[in-house]
């Protein structure tokens, strides 16, 4: 089975990934992770990485499906172990996928036909030629955007941060960007019914607290799985 987690930078996403792979390596035979951009892989993760700390200028001085194709060929060179591993019979957890790579791409474009066929391109160029497998599941945490701006204002740490070298991410330095991003997220999930929305957002519009969200997330996954 193969789970994929989505979400905006500073959504909290790392931390569900977390719960959610403990909660699958406590009930399926064996679980792979895979954390999507792969900052140290040879080649693409280094451009990537690059690309990300501005080294080729701000976020929209390079086409967007270049930027696609970079990301996309990262994946390419994990798509052998990816099937390898689900082959085998395991269950392979991926950080980031497919659908992260339109609606960050596809939300630099403002035309709707060139969005539609940016869309089209990495779907076929993901899927078709670089023969990717298909997601059992794809679930996009969608946070309340005011809690994105409030963690993206701060500052972001970790080892996981250590492509920028102390720099900033050129995706997270817009936050009117990471609305255009949700937008496509969202029109994503209406458009697949393997996407699957999970709400984070309390009554009041804060953010639900992380066991509250895992919950949500819990149950998503056992309905799919048929476990829980």
């Amino acid at each position: 089975m193969l789970v994929v987690l989505e979400g905006l930078d500073g959504a909290g996403k790392s931390t569900q990934v977390r719960k959610l792979r403990e909660y699958l390596e406590s009930c399926c035979p064996a679980v792979d992770y895979i954390h999507f951009p792969r900052y140290g892989a040879p080649v693409y993760g280094d451009l990537i990485s690059r690309f990300l700390r501005g080294d080729f200028g701000d976020n929209g001085s390079v086409h967007p499906q270049l930027v696609a194709l970079l990301f996309a060929e990262d994946r390419h060179q994990a798509a052998p172990d990816m099937k390898q591993a689900l082959e085998a019979g395991r269950t392979v957890l991926l950080d980031r996928y497919v659908y992260s790579n339109i609606a960050y791409q596809c939300a630099k474009l403002s035309d709707g036909q060139e969005r539609e066929r940016l869309r089209e391109w990495i779907l076929s160029t993901e899927y078709g030629s670089f023969g990717l497998p298909v997601p059992d599941l794809n679930i996009f945490l969608d946070v309340p955007i005011g809690f994105v701006e409030e963690k993206l204002s701060a500052g972001r740490q970790g080892r996981d941060r250590e492509y920028l070298g102390g720099g900033r991410d050129i995706h997270e330095s817009d936050i009117r960007f990471q609305k255009e991003v949700r937008d496509m997220y969202l029109d994503q999930c209406a458009r697949d019914s393997r996407f699957v929305r999970v709400d984070c957002a309390a009554e009041d519009g804060s953010m639900l607290p992380p066991d509250a969200i895992f919950r949500k997330i819990r149950a998503v996954t056992d309905a799919v799985t048929g476990k829980g």
